[in-house]
């Protein structure tokens, strides 16, 4: 595993320990399908299911990691769901919602990890 991975797996560890203290089930991670793509986390908070996308960065980098998630990735987000769904048994009571987890990894210290709820 190269240093990129290992921080975005680190991030995406974060991430699910955040969505679990808030109170959601982690229903999978890093689901792939084909070569269209794959969602970082799959989740279910109350009868919603929450396809999350993580962006991990070390700080001082240039951009906040949710601005990595641009009108492209979102759509591309929407898709990666409706496959999600339709492999699984079809869409729960109360819809799909996408989230984002930008994880900031400081010098020292603890790591920044901020959650937006159907933020695409």
């Amino acid at each position: 595993m190269n240093a990129r991975s290992a921080l975005g797996r680190y991030g995406e560890d974060l991430a699910a320990r955040r969505l679990s203290e808030a109170g959601m089930t982690v229903l999978e991670r890093n689901w792939r399908c084909g070569r269209t793509g794959e969602i970082d986390i799959v989740a279910r908070d109350g009868d919603v299911l929450v396809v999350c996308e993580v962006k991990t960065r070390r700080a001082g980098c240039f951009e906040h990691p949710m601005a990595a998630v641009t009108p492209v990735k979102a759509e591309r987000l929407r898709g990666l769901a409706e496959r999600w769904i339709q492999a699984h048994g079809g869409a729960p009571p109360g819809g799909v919602r996408i989230d984002l987890v930008g994880v900031v990894l400081p010098g020292r210290g603890a790591a920044v990890v901020e959650h937006v709820r159907g933020a695409a």
